[in-house]
């Protein structure tokens, strides 16, 4: 690696919301970016909406299979020869009752938001260890507290924390910075095909509806921004709500 070359980002979920939120607020920083994403015509949505200047290529990838994760990250760094951030943000949600989850619903919320985030993590570790670079897990403060009718969402949220913290611990002593950050609601494409059980007690919910609405992407994409940069060299191992106060109760 040459001290002038661009400093390359990995985003998962890139497709849409919170994750394409991110490829534009990283491309603005100067990085390139590889985007990575299941959703074939997301991604050529997001290629068609760049600058022509903006350095972005993209991978079709499904973050549940261990074999594509490994496979898409060597890809990208035989191609660049560094990876500095990796940002795992790919991640569905669904709201049904507990005892109603579908073996193919729980390990479908498994695969991609817990499988997800450690197969990309193990490809993306050593890489990032050779550049002393950041990981960033999004979580969620469903991850944080108790939260009816979301049981599998918070199972595999609370689990990307937990796996966080320890990743963070694991690789103390090298160079690489390992953080999480856990927003609450966000008004994406998730949230406007979110839809609950017509027969659920509204008293359940209405203690998670917060009371400062709900974030724009950007707002999750600029915490990321910082949590990448030499400004925020200091916190590793952290978990950053982004919640409006939601879990601060």
């Amino acid at each position: 690696m040459t001290k002038n070359q661009p400093k390359v980002a990995v985003v998962t979920g890139a497709a849409s919301g919170i994750g394409r939120a991110t490829v534009a607020t990283l491309l603005n920083q100067g990085f390139q970016v590889a985007a990575i994403d299941v959703d074939t015509s997301g991604l050529k949505s997001l290629s068609s909406s760049l600058q022509v200047d903006d350095y972005c290529d993209t991978y079709v990838t499904d973050v549940a299979s261990r074999e594509q994760c490994h496979s898409t990250v060597s890809q990208i760094f035989e191609k660049n020869g560094r990876i500095d951030v990796f940002a795992n943000i790919a991640g569905i949600a669904r709201s049904e009752h507990m005892t109603e989850v579908s073996e193919e619903s729980w390990e479908e919320m498994l695969g991609v938001n817990l499988s997800g985030v450690f197969w990309c993590s193990q490809a993306a570790i050593p890489f990032l260890i050779e550049s002393n670079g950041s990981l960033i897990n999004v979580a969620s403060c469903s991850g944080l507290m108790g939260q009816a009718y979301t049981v599998a969402y918070s199972a595999t949220k609370g689990g990307v924390i937990a796996m966080t913290k320890s990743l963070a611990m694991e690789y103390i002593k090298t160079g690489i910075r390992i953080n999480a950050v856990a927003p609450g609601s966000v008004q994406t494409q998730l949230i406007d095909n979110y839809s609950i059980p017509e027969d659920v007690n509204m008293d359940l919910i209405k203690p998670y509806m917060g009371f400062r609405g709900m974030a724009e992407p950007e707002e999750i994409s600029n915490v990321i921004s910082f949590l990448v940069s030499d400004d925020a060299r200091r916190i590793h191992g952290a978990v950053i709500t982004v919640d409006g106060g939601l879990t601060a109760g």
